[in-house]
C-alpha cells in the first residue's frame, strides 16, 4: 500500500534526526541525574515546563497556518514571508520584555537568586520560535536532508556543550591541567545547572544562523490583508496548544506551588527524570508528527483519503504499543538510565507510558478538524483536558495517600489524555467520519494490557530469567499482529 509507504518513509526520513538526536540527548540523563541533586534537576524541569508553555505562545498556531495557506495561495513566498516577520517581531518583544522584567519573572517562579536564567531561557525561546517558521517551510517544501542536517547540528552541539561544560571542565580545573588556565576563563563552576541552558541557547543560536539564509532569501513583506485571514485559522490553535501544554507540563509547575519548595523542587526532579523513560515513545510521535502533518494536507483531497489514513492510524497504534509494551517489560534495566536517587518515581513510569500513548493517538486523529477547519475543536478538546489537568493535580498533589505529589500529577495526565481522545474520537464521526479497523485496534490494546499484567504477576526467580520471559510476551505481541495484519504480504502487493 503505497500511502503507508510514504508516510512510514517520510516518518524515518524526518524523524531519524530527531530520533537519533534525542537517544543521544537521552545520554544526558544518566548525566543528570547524577551531577545535580533531585531538587536542583527540578529547577531544570521547571524552568523546561515554561518553555514549553512559551514556544507554543511565541508561535502562535503559525506552524500549522504555514501548511494550510501555502496549499490555498498561489504565492507560497508570501505565506511564508508574512508568518516569518510575524513572528520575529513578536519575538522581539518578548524578548525585551524579558529583559526589563528579569528579576520580577525570576521572583514570581521562584528562582529569585537566578535573574540570568530568565534571559538565557528568552534567548532559547525566541531563536526556537522564528526557527520553527523555517523548520515547517523546509517539511512544508520536503527538504528533508536540509532538515535533517539543521536539526543533528543543533542536537549535537547542544550534547557537546553539555558534557564540555558538566564533565569535561570540572576534570581540567580538578586535575589542574595545562588547559586550566584557559578553561577558568570560560567555566565557572558556581552556575552549575546554568550551562544546561547555556549549551541550549548556543546551540539555538547556531541552528537559526544555519537557517536564515534561506529566511533572507523570501525577503521581507508582511502581506497584512494574509495576516488577517491566518489569524482567525491560527488562534484556536493557539489556545488548543496553551491548553494542550497545560496537559504536558503543568503537572511539574503545580508540583512545586503547592507543595513546600524544597519537597516541591525534588519531587518535579525525580518526576521529570521518570517522565524522560517514557522519551522513546515521544521521539517516535514527535517524529510521526513531523511527516504526517505536511502529508494529510497535500493528500487530504484524494480519494481514498480516509481509507489510506484509517489504515496509518491502525499502524501507528500498533508501534506506539509495541513501543511501550517493551519499555515497560524491559524496565529492570531501563531503569539504570537514571541515577538512583531518582528510581523511587518508578511507578509512575507504566502510567505515563499510557498516558502519552493515548496522547499520539490523539495527536492523530486530531487532523480532522485542521483538514475541514474547525480548528475551534481543537480549542474545545484542550481546554477540558486542562480542566482536567488543572482540577486533579490541584486536589490530589498536596493530599496525602496513594495519589499524593507526582502519582497524582501521572494519574492526572493519564486520564486527560484519554479524555481528550475519546472526545476526538466521538466528534470525528460526525465531522469527518473514517472506518478505522476498531475490532483489531481494541484488541491489540487488550492484548498489550493482559500481558503486561502478566508479567507483574509472575514471580522471577532472578532478573536474568524475568528479561528472557518479558521478552518472549514482547515476541509473543509482535508474532499476534504478524498473523493478524501480515504487513510484508501487504507492502509486497502492487498498487492497483
Amino acid at each position: 500500500m503505497k500511502p503507508l509507504k510514504d508516510i512510514a518513509g517520510q516518518t524515518v526520513v524526518y524523524g531519524l534526526p530527531s530520533i537519533i538526536g534525542r537517544l543521544l540527548t537521552y545520554l544526558l540523563v544518566p548525566l543528570y541525574t547524577r551531577t545535580f541533586l533531585p531538587e536542583d534537576y527540578g529547577i531544570v524541569n521547571l524552568l523546561y515546563a515554561y518553555v514549553s508553555f512559551f514556544n507554543i505562545l511565541l508561535t502562535y498556531g503559525m506552524e500549522t497556518a504555514l501548511f494550510n495557506f501555502s496549499r490555498l495561495q498561489e504565492d507560497k513566498q508570501k505565506v511564508f514571508s508574512t508568518i516569518y516577520t510575524s513572528v520575529s517581531v513578536t519575538s522581539i518583544i518578548f524578548l525585551l520584555f524579558a529583559y526589563v522584567f528579569k528579576n520580577n519573572i525570576a521572583q514570581l517562579i521562584r528562582v529569585p537568586e537566578h535573574p540570568e536564567y530568565i534571559m538565557w531561557i528568552a534567548g532559547i525561546l525566541c531563536t526556537d520560535a522564528v526557527s520553527s517558521i523555517g523548520f515547517a517551510k523546509l517539511r512544508e517544501r520536503n527538504k528533508a536532508r536540509r532538515f535533517a542536517i539543521v536539526k543533528s547540528v543543533n542536537i549535537i552541539i547542544n550534547i557537546a556543550l553539555n558534557i564540555f561544560f558538566l564533565v569535561l571542565c570540572p576534570i581540567i580545573v580538578q586535575l589542574n591541567s595545562p588547559l586550566a588556565g584557559f578553561i577558568k576563563y570560560i567555566y565557572n563552576p558556581d552556575i552549575g545547572i546554568g550551562y544546561v541552558f547555556i549549551s541550549n541557547l548556543v546551540a539555538s543560536a547556531i541552528a537559526l544562523a544555519m537557517l536564515l539564509p534561506e529566511m533572507i532569501k523570501t525577503g521581507i513583506h508582511f502581506d497584512k490583508e494574509l495576516w488577517k485571514k491566518m489569524m482567525p485559522y491560527a488562534m484556536p490553535l493557539l489556545i488548543a496548544g496553551f491548553a494542550g501544554m497545560i496537559n504536558e507540563t503543568l503537572d511539574r509547575i503545580l508540583l512545586t506551588w503547592l507543595l513546600p519548595e524544597e519537597l516541591g523542587r525534588q519531587q518535579t526532579g525525580i518526576y521529570g527524570a521518570c517522565y524522560k523513560i517514557s522519551l522513546i515513545l515521544t521521539m517516535f510521535v514527535q517524529a510521526y508528527k513531523y511527516a504526517a502533518e505536511p502529508y494529510f494536507f497535500a493528500n487530504a483531497k484524494g480519494t481514498d483519503f480516509k481509507k489510506n489514513y484509517a489504515v496509518i492510524t491502525k499502524y501507528f497504534i500498533i508501534i506506539c504499543l509495541l513501543i511501550s509494551l517493551g519499555t515497560i517489560l524491559n524496565i529492570s534495566w531501563i531503569q539504570y538510565f537514571i541515577g538512583e536517587k531518582f528510581r523511587s518515581g518508578l511507578k509512575v513510569v507504566p502510567i505515563l507510558l499510557l498516558a502519552n500513548l493515548f496522547l499520539g493517538v490523539f495527536y492523530n486523529l486530531s487532523i480532522w478538524y485542521k483538514l475541514v477547519n474547525k480548528t475551534v475543536y481543537g480549542t474545545y478538546l484542550t481546554v477540558i483536558g486542562a480542566s482536567i489537568t488543572v482540577g486533579l493535580n490541584w486536589f490530589w498533589i498536596p493530599s496525602s495517600g496513594y495519589f499524593a505529589g507526582y502519582m497524582g500529577s501521572a494519574w492526572a495526565t493519564l486520564i486527560c489524555y484519554a479524555t481528550c481522545m475519546i472526545l476526538c474520537f466521538i466528534w470525528s464521526r460526525k465531522h469527518f467520519p473514517v472506518k478505522f479497523d476498531m475490532v483489531h485496534i481494541l484488541g491489540y490494546f487488550a492484548l498489550s494490557l493482559t500481558l503486561y499484567f502478566l508479567s507483574t504477576y509472575i514471580n522471577f526467580p532472578s532478573r536474568m530469567v524475568e528479561l528472557v520471559i518479558n521478552n518472549i510476551l514482547l515476541v509473543l505481541f509482535v508474532a499476534v499482529v504478524m498473523a493478524v495484519e501480515r504487513p510484508f504480504k501487504m507492502f509486497n502487493t502492487k498498487p492497483v
